[in-house]
């Protein structure tokens, strides 16, 4: 998520509402732990041919109602439903009849007035726009097939290859060939090319690159995109949840229809899975699109959310709250729709934006109940908030404290800046660039941000000391969503680069982000040099900025087959993806250097099981060919300025290894 966007306001609609002061807890209570915890499952409605069931928790209410409506939006109430408070703070009724097709919405009244309608914290299909619940029969949404469906195998995270991509990013562009712009169903389509060409776009180019997960941004329903608008050039990242465990109705063919955007986010699922691609899904469980007009808020108002000391509700997100995640319900919430979407979804991990909000010990037990599902299941997120929490530093989900949450990874900022320059500067540079002095926080990115005893902390980006345990507690990468993409970022630090030049350090980061021990992570498009016109923060650019335009491959086919093979490479040689601590500091050292903007790196005595005894792997960012001492033998090219051969593309003999400008070499005895 971009750290500073602003938030616009969603409309009110339904009943009129009041805002409570959700500032301190209800008088009935004298703190927010004292609020009953509902046990069993957060479910808010049970269909059945025969009658609807809901429940709602919300200890506080002096009354709970359920209005149904015939629409998603507008129209009058057919009729309502009164609950009765039962235990736990859970309030109960039913509804006789076969009622399928209806939608739904909860009003709830406290301190004698109503909060206004909502869908409830827990909706699991919604109306045009998520101002509604819909009741449908779940079951109905799975495709054919849906019950064979089967998650990738993942021995290690160590295996895996990220591709982050946002649906329209992906496909809207006239070039993808693809019929279903923009939606869920872009990724189900096969045989797709750019008009005119036989060069496959879609899900046959994630196949043929060689990606083994995509991560999506925000695929729940999020709230600063008007769905019934959807012919208007509409963008967003989608960092603005509004109904946490329904898909984005903007991605779907038919948004008006509460059954269509679940069914064809399953076929989509189903499909990356058949060409062997998990699902990671980006949540945004940190902070909600607005908050008086919240679920959460409508709810139960303030148990939900952080306050500051005066009360003021705090903001950690810089998107206007922070949720409250340590508090009993919220922890039970987080957990729960987890599992909800590995079970309903078939999701195969999860990226959780400003993980530092979170506290050390929801992150924990989340890992637990995923692990009893399946341990492959990745969880990984930003060690970092966009201000400072209201909850205590030292118990906070931070980058710092990734070794207190094994199984957890979180980005490297360490390895991003110290490659192409800092977040808050787009025009200073830093390795790429030639700039002497990262190259301790590069050599912290190559191990994994362990420990290993040839690193100096003390010269490192943003750190002082390794922060994890295992190499597959860090995401290795150089670009994302947030920021300029490379290819821009480039140009910004160094003015009046060359093409040429531009393509040489393009595969120069990336090399560096696949011989890294981490977890390799690329932002789509990267691998045919993607432009966002220098746009730093694109979360609601039009298409002409976000856009893949995929004639971009046929003009840049030099820098796909790099990556290609680069992905290969890393694949068939497990040295590059040891995946544990021991065996890194064993097999990965360092190598003398003779001048700045060097690294060098020996992966020795068939590290890992590799067929390959000895691995030599220089990068060189200056401008000029470099020399650089090496163990003694005789070495098979394997990449070299710019190009990459398995089978080998040259030999080089004795103690000196000679690098291109601007590029890395990799040899192997």
């Amino acid at each position: 998520m971009y750290k500073m966007k602003k938030l616009k306001k969603l409309a009110i609609i339904g009943l009129a509402a009041v805002t409570v002061s959700g500032c301190s807890p209800n008088k009935n209570y004298k703190s927010y732990d004292d609020y009953p915890v509902r046990s069993g499952d957060l479910l808010e409605m049970i269909y059945t041919p025969q009658s609807t069931s809901f429940m709602l928790w919300s200890p506080i209410a002096e009354d709970v109602r359920v209005f149904i409506y015939k629409s998603g939006e507008g129209g009058s109430p057919e009729t309502s439903v009164t609950l009765k408070k039962d235990e736990e703070g859970t309030w109960k009724g039913t509804l006789g009849e076969d009622w399928k097709g209806y939608f739904y919405a909860f009003n709830v009244k406290i301190e004698g007035a109503w909060l206004g309608e909502t869908p409830g914290i827990n909706a699991r299909a919604v109306g045009v726009n998520g101002n509604r619940g819909a009741i449908i029969d779940i079951n109905e949404t799975n495709p054919d097939g849906w019950h064979n469906d089967k998650r990738p195998t993942l021995k290690s995270p160590a295996d895996m290859i990220v591709y982050e991509m946002h649906h329209r990013d992906f496909s809207i562009h006239a070039a993808s060939g693809i019929d279903n712009n923009g939606k869920y169903l872009a990724l189900t389509e096969e045989n797709t090319v750019i008009p005119n060409t036989t060069t496959a776009t879609g899900i046959d180019h994630l196949t043929d690159l060689g990606i083994t997960h995509v991560h999506l941004l925000p695929s729940f329903d999020y709230a600063s995109i008007d769905e019934r608008t959807l012919s208007e050039n509409n963008y967003n990242w989608g960092y603005d949840p509004q109904n946490y465990n329904v898909p984005e109705g903007s991605y779907s063919i038919d948004p008006h229809n509460p059954a269509s955007r679940i069914t064809e986010f399953k076929k989509m699922v189903q499909a990356l899975h058949a060409k062997g691609i998990g699902v990671i899904l980006d949540v945004v469980y940190n902070h909600t699109f607005t908050l008086n007009n919240s679920p959460f808020e409508r709810t139960v108002p303030g148990y939900f959310y952080r306050h500051n000391p005066d009360g003021t509700y705090a903001d950690g997100s810089a998107c206007g709250n922070e949720t409250a995640s340590e508090r009993a319900m919220m922890r039970k919430y987080m957990i729960e729709s987890v599992l909800y979407w590995i079970k309903e979804y078939h999701i195969d991990g999860f990226r959780f934006d400003l993980m530092g909000i979170h506290d050390i010990e929801t992150m924990n037990q989340i890992r637990k109940a995923v692990n009893a599902i399946d341990p492959s299941i990745v969880i990984y997120g930003e060690g970092w908030s966009a201000t400072a929490p209201q909850y205590p530093a030292d118990s906070l989900a931070m980058k710092a404290h990734i070794q207190r949450m094994p199984g957890i990874a979180a980005f490297s900022d360490e390895f991003r800046d110290g490659l192409r320059g800092p977040f808050n500067d787009d025009k200073q540079g830093a390795f790429l660039a030639g700039n002497p002095g990262n190259e301790e926080s590069i050599k912290f990115g190559l191990v994994g941000a362990i420990e290993h005893p040839q690193i100096d902390y003390s010269k490192v980006n943003y750190t002082d000391a390794p922060w994890a345990t295992q190499p597959t507690q860090m995401i290795s990468y150089v670009s994302c969503h947030d920021d300029m993409c490379l290819v821009d970022r480039l140009k910004s630090t160094i003015p009046n680069i060359r093409p040429d030049e531009l393509i040489r350090l393009n595969k120069l980061a990336q090399t560096a982000v696949f011989t890294s021990q981490g977890i390799p992570f690329i932002y789509a498009g990267e691998e045919v040099m993607r432009d966002k016109k220098g746009v730093h923060n694109s979360y609601k650019s039009p298409d002409d900025i976000n856009a893949i335009d995929w004639n971009r491959k046929i003009q840049n086919n030099d820098t796909y087959q790099f990556y290609k093979a680069l992905i290969q490479l890393r694949k068939n040689h497990p040295a590059f993806r040891m995946g544990d601590a021991d065996l890194i500091r064993k097999h990965l050292e360092f190598l003398p250097t003779l001048q700045d903007n060097i690294v060098a790196f020996h992966l020795k005595d068939h590290a890992n099981g590799d067929l390959w005894k000895d691995i030599i792997v220089i990068f060189n960012a200056n401008k000029m060919p470099i020399k650089q001492i090496v163990p003694a033998g005789q070495y098979t090219t394997v990449c070299n300025n710019g190009q990459i051969n398995e089978k080998g593309n040259g030999f080089q003999y004795g103690k000196e290894a000679y690098v291109a400008p601007q590029s890395a070499l990799i040899l192997h005895n």
